[in-house]
């Protein structure tokens, strides 16, 4: 398959599976992975991936299904794998607590070494994770600015303008089909975005809780929910309260 063929394949695979946005002027794809890709930066951004949950549970008493950490690098490998990109940034809440990357096991270690070959990697600090990573590829850092975006763990109310965050987990509830249907989301008003988790073991919190008061402007609003097989593009105010 010729390059130019490739592309247009991958254009078809991804026509429900993608929607493109412009934010502060940059044009940017939200994926149904949860992950987010701005082409003319060649950078993929993914957020709270919350790696080693079970594990640290696990050293509290309390016993998770231990298979997280697996499911979702399998998850960032398929998103990598499809984008390639040359730079990733994870905003904050990496790991679900300040040891967890130091108590890593080996396997996962691997795994994240290869995903990160021939790429720029950024670890955001989170709330979670303040101290930044241990013995693992790439840089931490508070936050970064680039080709004219602020990406961090927070959002900000005082300089929101081109902000890429994590940290709130937006989710939003919707009718369909006479029943209401509660998804994670993508949360823009094309001058702030915040991402949805993509941690597999991590919740969401309701676009009209009180948390999101003042980060965004309603009328220009949108969620943009992650369907079982496409997203979906809702108007705030199209959204169950």
């Amino acid at each position: 398959m010729t390059g130019l063929a490739a592309k247009r394949r991958m254009d078809v695979d991804q026509a429900d599976t993608t929607v493109e946005i412009v934010l502060h002027g940059v044009v940017a794809h939200c994926d149904l992975s949860g992950a987010l890709f701005l082409p003319d930066l060649d950078l993929l951004v993914v957020s709270d991936l919350h790696l080693e949950k079970g594990a640290a549970f696990a050293r509290r008493g309390q016993l998770l299904p231990p298979y997280d950490t697996l499911a979702t690098l399998r998850n960032l490998e398929q998103v990598i794998a499809r984008y390639d990109p040359r730079i990733v940034i994870s905003l904050g809440d990496n790991f679900h607590d300040r040891i967890g990357s130091a108590l890593m096991p080996a396997e996962f270690r691997v795994m994240v070494e290869a995903l990160a070959r021939g790429r720029e990697w950024i670890w955001i600090n989170g709330n979670h994770d303040p101290d930044g990573i241990c013995g693992l590829p790439g840089q931490s850092a508070d936050e970064i600015c680039y080709g004219g975006l602020t990406f961090r763990h927070e959002p900000s109310l005082i300089s929101g303008a081109g902000e890429i965050a994590g940290h709130l987990h937006p989710a939003a509830t919707v009718r369909r089909r006479e029943k209401s249907v509660r998804r994670a989301c993508f949360a823009t008003d094309g001058v702030r975005l915040l991402m949805p988790a993509f941690g597999v073991l991590t919740g969401g919190l309701d676009l009209r809780h009180k948390a999101f008061t003042g980060l965004f402007a309603k009328e220009a609003l949108i969620a943009h929910l992650l369907g079982r097989d496409r997203l979906y593009s809702v108007r705030f105010a199209n959204l169950l309260g």
